[in-house]
């Protein structure tokens, strides 16, 4: 990994995205427990997840266009300085005691319409800073430094909220300026393409690249149904009230625990990259997701709790490597923004989307039965997708041909 200290675009990129996800990872954690404190609602609860997905289902085809034509880098900066003013925002609202929930749904529908174009730029930025050979370790280290800010952005958020929220605001507005700073300083070799008119066809050119790569399209397919089903973020502050009977530390450890299980194996995914039969370690890993999610669901203990969301971040980072490294590797970079973009529709589908579908089902069947039913779907969506997609289960190598 020494090797990639050598790249410093890619550091400086690196220390904006670590910076931005710790604003982002506060932020939501304030939203969502003011939400709940205000409303009492998991419906509530999962609007906030659906929100912010809405504007990334309609504007992220779009963004791919832009990101494979402007500068990515200035790109990913607009869009986490559009953040920290949703921050300001909500810093002054809450100050002068105006918040209310449809303050908070309007806010994330603007942090979707942010995120919309960042995703597409920031994973098509990567493999421009770093040469083919180090991109599966530079993933691995950039979700090594991703989810150490989800660890320590809840944790911290939960430790700040007992100064109240306007705190958590006013370091969240800190943070994304931290991270909006380094983005504007960010240098690589940037050759605009020739002018040409957005048509539809070149903005479905994403679309139509994953339909015929068929080992990626099974490998993001998986990633968004698994998810989309076995997720369990939205819930999580009705589990450490209702459930755990816990606080927001209590919450602050709940949102926190899948990282650290994804820290821990992006660091040895970093160390010791994937070599060989990566499809079907892929496919286990979503197994173990799903295994994970159920004994969530079911449990009343905060330690078996915690234990369950750790290892559920550890499996879900080895989905994460494998899939982000299959689409940059096999996509030229003329069209990774657009490729990108729908990868980044279908990781929306899964988190933001799934928070709907969490917060729905569990309006219907209560936390408890919606996470296990969750579970249980996930671990079906693996044995499915072992028949539906055959060359993603015999896949070897990250660098073979998909």
């Amino acid at each position: 990994m020494d090797s990639l200290f050598a790249h410093r675009a890619f550091l400086r990129l690196w220390i904006a995205r670590v910076f931005g996800t710790l604003g982002s990872q506060i932020l939501m954690l304030a939203v969502g427990w003011q939400m709940y404190d205000l409303t009492g609602s998991a419906w509530d609860l999962g609007l906030v997840g659906l929100l912010q997905f809405l504007p990334a289902l309609l504007l992220s085809l779009v963004a791919g266009h832009v990101a494979d034509r402007v500068h990515r880098g200035r790109i990913v900066a607009t869009c986490v300085a559009l953040q920290a003013l949703v921050a300001l925002t909500l810093l002054w609202v809450t100050h002068e005691q105006w918040v209310s929930r449809e303050w908070l749904l309007t806010v994330s529908l603007v942090l979707g319409a942010a995120r919309a174009f960042q995703m597409p730029a920031q994973q098509a930025l990567t493999p421009l800073l770093v040469p083919p050979a180090l991109l599966p370790r530079a993933m691995a280290m950039s979700a090594a430094g991703m989810q150490a800010a989800t660890i320590g952005g809840p944790a911290l958020g939960g430790a700040i909220f007992l100064a109240g929220a306007s705190a958590v605001y006013g370091t969240g507005v800190l943070l994304f300026g931290v991270s909006v700073v380094l983005l504007s300083g960010l240098r690589y070799d940037h050759v605009p393409p020739p002018r040409e008119p957005m048509t539809i066809r070149s903005v479905l050119a994403g679309v139509h690249f994953i339909w015929e790569k068929k080992t990626i399209l099974g490998a993001v397919s998986l990633d968004l149904f698994a998810v989309l089903l076995g997720g369990a973020t939205a819930l999580l502050p009705m589990f450490a009230k209702d459930i755990l009977h816990t606080g927001p530390w209590g919450l602050g450890l709940l949102r926190a625990s899948p990282a650290v299980g994804a820290l821990a194996m992006s660091i040895v995914l970093a160390r010791w990259p994937l070599q060989r039969k990566v499809g079907r370690t892929l496919l286990l890993a979503v197994a173990v997701y799903g295994v994970c999610m159920v004994v969530f669901g079911a449990s009343t203990s905060l330690v078996l709790s915690l234990a369950a969301l750790g290892i559920s971040g550890g499996a879900d980072m080895v989905s994460v490597v494998v899939r982000q490294s299959l689409v940059q590797l096999e996509t030229p970079n003329e069209m990774r923004g657009r490729v990108s973009a729908v990868n980044s529709v279908f990781i929306g589908a899964s988190n933001q989307l799934g928070e709907f579908e969490s917060g729905a089902t569990a309006a219907l069947l209560g936390p408890v039965g919606s996470v296990v039913l969750g579970g249980i779907g996930t671990l079906i969506v693996a044995v499915l997708w072992l028949r539906l997609f055959p060359g993603l289960a015999q896949r070897d190598t990250l660098h073979g041909q998909g």
